[in-house]
């Protein structure tokens, strides 16, 4: 093999490499923005069920009044 094939290979090499980081770092970037979005929903999860339980003090082990 000459020093020009084995160039040619390493550029193609090197070409597949940049593609697949490139890839990685899209993949990555929407997994962060997936990440920041379930972060939000759980905060306003929490603030819903901590403003529900301020809201209603009733044991959650009572019975209905039927019983």
């Amino acid at each position: 093999m000459s020093s020009e094939e084995r160039f040619v290979d390493i550029e193609i090499k090197l070409a597949h490499q940049e593609d697949l980081v490139e890839s990685l770092n899209q993949r990555v970037y929407e997994q962060q923005k997936q990440i920041d979005k379930l972060e939000a929903m759980l905060t306003a999860l929490a603030e819903h069920v901590r403003n529900n339980a301020q809201s209603h003090q009733t044991p959650l082990n009572e019975r209905p009044p039927h019983y």
